[in-house]
């Protein structure tokens, strides 16, 4: 069985990242003053490269019509017609075209060295979420990073490996599954209300962050969650009771966690002086599209 999940067919995703750069000017602080050497990316299938066709998980877009709009129309494990956001970010950075998953055992050494994706579809911060389909959770991708750092050092030493950390910048996108399945089948709603939930999350986030500084990551870029209820899988799901509309619950719990998650990066800079940390605003960012789409059509 193959679980199809929805895929956003937004052909025009370059020109929208221009859009969340020029919104969120603290993410010139992130590429300014010295070359960026590599990319990583962090979290689910908004940022997936293919990761998930390397697992036996049920969370797969290896078939039609994921990657139609690619060379010779093969999906290649993105969740999406094409280009992902992590490669969007890898290119327009000047870096590579496409960003590889990490599991890729084709990788070559100079895939590694520029930067790799360890995002999984599905994955979430927490651990009871990812256990539901048996996908990568954000904590086992920071153990791939883990692993990830030993190898690039035995490739080029350990200063080189260390440079090229501290000045990549990291991409993370993560907690849309953790609500998804919240509202869905979760046991977590008998643990915790909304409210409760979040700041689980957002502690648990916190932790996560810690460590990836740990591991030298000095430059990084959380992006907050959609208006979860206009998702064409929660519309989908709640269209009996919202008629098709956006579900105002579900879009709620984005703006709460997105808050939390502001005031999360205003407790870690003081704390950590080295870090540079900002919010990239994808929530504005969409609902603008959903407002408007006849602004963005190419």
């Amino acid at each position: 069985m193959k679980f199809r999940a929805e895929s956003l067919i937004l052909r025009s995703t370059f020109f929208i990242l221009i859009i969340i750069i020029a919104q969120k000017c603290d993410y010139l602080l992130l590429v300014m003053g010295q070359k960026v050497p590599a990319v990583f990316v962090f979290g689910d299938s908004f940022g997936d490269t293919g990761n998930n066709d390397f697992t036996a998980t049920i969370v797969t877009s290896d078939f039609p019509p994921y990657g139609r709009d690619f060379k010779d129309h093969i999906a290649t494990g993105r969740f999406s017609n094409g280009k992902l956001m992590s490669d969007y970010f890898a290119e327009g950075l000047g870096i590579k075209e496409l960003l590889p998953p990490y599991l890729d055992p084709n990788l070559k050494a100079q895939d590694l060295l520029t930067g790799v994706c360890f995002a999984a579809a599905g994955a979430s911060l927490d651990n009871l979420t990812f256990q539901i389909l048996n996908v990568i959770p954000f904590g086992k991708q920071i153990e791939y990073f883990k692993e990830y750092r030993k190898t690039i050092t035995g490739l080029v030493g350990e200063e080189e490996a260390t440079t090229i950390i501290r000045k990549a910048i990291f991409f993370i996108t993560i907690g849309s599954n953790d609500f998804g399945y919240y509202f869905l089948v979760s046991p977590r709603r008998l643990q915790f209300n909304v409210q409760e939930y979040t700041d689980f999350l957002l502690n648990t986030y916190t932790v996560y962050i810690k460590e990836l500084y740990s591991l030298g990551a000095t430059r990084i870029a959380l992006i907050n969650l959609p208006p979860l209820g206009c998702l064409p899988i929660e519309r989908t799901l709640t269209s009996l009771r919202n008629k098709g509309a956006c579900d105002e619950e579900r879009n709620e719990a984005a703006s709460g966690f997105n808050s939390g998650l502001n005031a999360m990066i205003d407790g870690l800079k003081p704390a950590f002086p080295n870090l540079k940390i900002v919010s990239l605003d994808y929530n504005n960012l969409i609902s603008e599209l959903i407002a408007n789409p006849s602004k963005y059509v190419l």
